[in-house]
């Protein structure tokens, strides 16, 4: 169907993005991951652990009625993309969009948050868009654009026997 035969709002509850640069507003960490919807405290919890931020969050003083500044300063990056894979998942999208999701968070946090992506893309339909290879290597089918067009596809098993654009990239980004 031609997308613009859906209603927005239902689009909105179907479609979900996790981007690069997390809204964090002033208010609790439940209130965030909520995000104005009337979502039951437990269901807000269960998200936070199944993408491995209720770690985090257990440790602080109030946990999740911690209170938030704007933006999240109080946060680290890692900590904010953590709250925002828990939005998600607290609203179970059918359909996902991570926008260079680990792109900003160190070595350590990208390893948990990569436990929390494959936990949120089970049983969705997820868009990668990721110049970090370990983000999309798991994915069913991997799309090489370069140039704003599409030059290579396959998983990630096949485009490194092709040794393309793909391959050089894995070779620069993991031969340490």
């Amino acid at each position: 169907r031609d997308i613009r035969e859906y209603r927005m709002a239902d689009l909105r509850r179907a479609v979900q993005p996790v981007q690069q640069d997390v809204f964090i507003f002033s208010g609790t960490i439940a209130d965030n991951i909520s995000f104005g919807s009337d979502i039951p405290r437990e269901q807000v919890e269960a998200a936070a652990k199944l993408v491995q931020a209720d770690t985090f969050i257990s440790r602080l003083p109030d946990g999740y009625d911690t209170l938030l500044t704007e933006w999240g300063s109080n946060l680290s990056t890692g900590q904010r993309q953590l709250i925002s894979f828990s939005r998600v998942v607290a609203h179970d999208p059918r359909v996902i969009i991570l926008d260079e999701a680990t792109a900003s968070v160190d070595t350590e946090t990208e390893v948990l948050i990569q436990q929390g992506i494959r936990r949120l893309m089970k049983g969705r339909t997820s868009f990668i868009i990721a110049h970090r290879l370990s983000t999309v290597r798991h994915a069913d089918r991997i799309m090489v654009l370069s140039g704003g067009r599409l030059i290579e596809m396959g998983t990630h098993k096949e485009l490194l026997e092709q040794q393309g654009l793909y391959h050089s990239l894995y070779q620069l980004q993991f031969s340490s």
